[in-house]
């Protein structure tokens, strides 16, 4: 069994292409697509896996776009449990305006899911978390999953002792902190909507991850800041760590992949301060490659170098 498992219930397979300029009722000439393995925890699981980390993805797939998902993650030789389901996974669109350096993005929504496959990927949860010593809970809830889906995890890992890895929005991030999770890794847009504030300063920004820790809705908050880099906030310590300047070919994953870093350097025993530069390197290194195409450990590596984290 594996140490870190994570579960992303609204998969995409991620289609990337460029064109020179995006302009209304234009045919617009793209490059030839690249398609990837999407969804919050599968990127988690895909970058994890990439620096040696011992992780598996449990998801649920369906249609061609399900078998190329899966047939592209078993090409990335990632561990996966897929849950077989009716409908057909959704595709993800990202064009690369190369004008402007900007990307535009169009999700389509997910495949409803029955009341029988929803609960057959709870009960593979369950019998595959018991052993694993993290919980990544990542992405957005498709149609049919209950609301409180993620706050039923969030109690569940809570019951069994389980390091239950929150990175989602609105109602379901509520509903999680609203039972308590481990750690719990917002955008500062997404902290915004829960807080209800404008957290316009760095000093209203600390003081709302505070608020979390100290309320015991999570243990570790890593607030993710952009190209400003993030800050991490324990009972103990808040850490803030700058971003690193790299020539940006696409920012798709890039918070999936900061995730990633932080955890896999977490679960290999490094100190805070460690695992905190970790994640910015891979988060970093994320931006030089296209689409959800995600970091090479190479270049993880070197940016980590980079990287300089202070205490607060």
């Amino acid at each position: 069994m594996s140490r870190m498992l994570t579960v992303t219930l609204n998969p995409a397979l991620d289609l990337f292409t460029a064109t020179e300029r995006v302009l209304d009722t234009h045919k617009l000439r793209c490059d030839a697509p690249q398609r990837h393995p999407g969804g919050g925890g599968i990127n988690v699981a895909r970058v994890v896996h990439r620096l040696g980390g011992d992780c598996a993805a449990l998801y649920p797939a369906g249609g061609p776009t399900g078998r190329t998902l899966r047939g592209l993650l078993d090409q990335e030789q990632v561990s996966s449990h897929c849950i077989a389901i009716a409908g057909d996974t959704r595709e993800s669109f990202t064009v690369h305006e190369r004008a402007s350096g900007r990307d535009w993005r169009f999700l389509l929504p997910g495949p409803a899911l029955a009341a029988a496959e929803w609960q057959a990927c709870w009960d593979a949860i369950v019998r595959l978390a018991a052993p694993a010593q993290w919980i990544v809970a990542s992405g957005s809830l498709p149609p049919g999953v209950p609301a409180d889906f993620h706050a039923r995890l969030a109690r569940h890992a809570r019951e069994r002792g389980l390091r239950l890895v929150v990175d989602t929005s609105g109602a379901a991030l509520a509903g999680a902190l609203a039972e308590g999770v481990y750690l719990v890794k917002p955008s500062l847009r997404e902290l915004r909507e829960f807080t209800g504030q404008p957290l316009a300063t760095p000093a209203d920004q600390l003081a709302a991850a505070r608020a979390l820790v100290q309320g015991g809705q999570a243990h570790l908050v890593a607030l993710s800041l952009g190209a400003e880099g993030a800050l991490l906030v324990t009972p103990e310590l808040a850490l803030q760590a700058g971003g690193v300047a790299v020539p940006v070919a696409s920012t798709i994953g890039a918070g999936d992949s900061l995730l990633a870093g932080l955890l896999w350097a977490l679960d290999s025993g490094v100190a805070l301060p460690d695992a905190l530069a970790h994640g910015i390197a891979a988060g970093a290194a994320s931006l030089l490659a296209p689409g959800t195409a995600l970091c090479r450990p190479a270049d993880v590596r070197r940016l980590r170098q980079q990287v300089r984290v202070t205490r607060l």
